[in-house]
Parts: structure tokens; C-alpha cells; sequence
């Protein structure tokens, strides 16, 4: 009888993924790319989410429309990286790297689990059709579209 080899996020730390494996991580939720609000008043890292979306998520499907070239025009773009693991607080609680990098298995709804690619759609995890364009929001009014805290 053949072993069972457990899935790559199980056996390897998020240093030894490759590339593929690394991006494959993303279920495609699309809350990394919500604007955030930080209370400075707290010390705690807590970070406020809004609904707010970066002016390139597709705000339906809530994938980037230029990925490979975002950091061109949105400069502060986040790019992760497993070196940065220790600051995944901010991330959801449900972001596949955040989870990975704390140790803990991904959800029966993240694609890799369960082969959909729609089922974190389905699960309401993301903000599919819940979303503004940052371009539609004035700055001063993003505290009016916080959604949950994280940190």
C-alpha cells in the first residue's frame, strides 16, 4: 500500500515553496487588496479593513487586473514574501499564507482543498459585489466602510 503524502503546505514551511506553490496559496478572497485603516490610538497592530478595493481589483472577481505589472502603478503594493511570515498579522484570519505560516491547515473551502476555484466566492469569505473602487470613495469617508479587524 502506497503512502499518503501529505499536501506541500502541510510539509513544507512557506521558505521552501516554489514559486507555483506560493502563489497557489492565494484563494483568490481579494481582501489583501482591500484598503485598510490602523487605529493609531492602539498599539495592538490592529488593522480595520474596509471595503474599499485597490483601484485594480476586479471588484467581481476579486483578482487584480495586472498583477505582473501592479507595483507600476500602485507603488505601495504589498508584495509578500515567506521572509515576511512573522508580519502576516494583518493579513484575515483566512489567508491561506497567514494560516500556513501560524501552523495551521487551510480551510475545507480554499481551492487546494477542495478544487473550486469559486467555493471562497460561495463560502462569502471574499467581498464579491460588495466592494467600492478606492477611485469611487473619498479617503476621508473610508471609515464609514470598515468591515472587521484584524491583527
Amino acid at each position: 500500500m502506497a503512502a499518503k503524502v501529505e499536501p506541500f503546505w502541510k510539509r513544507k514551511t512557506l521558505a521552501e515553496l516554489d514559486h507555483d506553490e506560493w502563489e497557489s496559496l492565494c484563494d483568490g478572497c481579494g481582501l489583501c487588496c482591500l484598503q485598510k485603516l490602523e487605529d493609531e490610538d492602539e498599539d495592538d497592530g490592529s488593522v480595520y479593513y474596509t471595503r474599499i478595493a485597490c483601484k485594480l481589483l476586479d471588484l467581481e472577481t476579486c483578482r487584480c487586473r495586472d498583477y505582473p505589472n501592479r507595483r507600476q502603478f500602485v507603488p505601495d503594493c504589498i508584495q509578500l514574501t515567506p521572509g515576511q511570515a512573522s508580519e502576516f498579522r494583518w493579513l484575515p484570519p483566512t489567508c491561506a499564507y497567514r494560516l500556513v505560516a501560524e501552523g495551521l491547515d487551510l480551510p475545507p473551502w480554499h481551492p487546494l482543498v477542495c478544487g473550486d476555484p469559486q467555493a471562497v466566492h460561495k463560502a462569502g469569505i471574499s467581498q464579491a459585489g460588495r466592494m467600492l473602487s478606492e477611485n469611487a470613495v473619498s479617503e476621508d469617508d473610508w471609515e464609514d466602510y470598515m468591515i472587521f479587524r484584524a491583527g
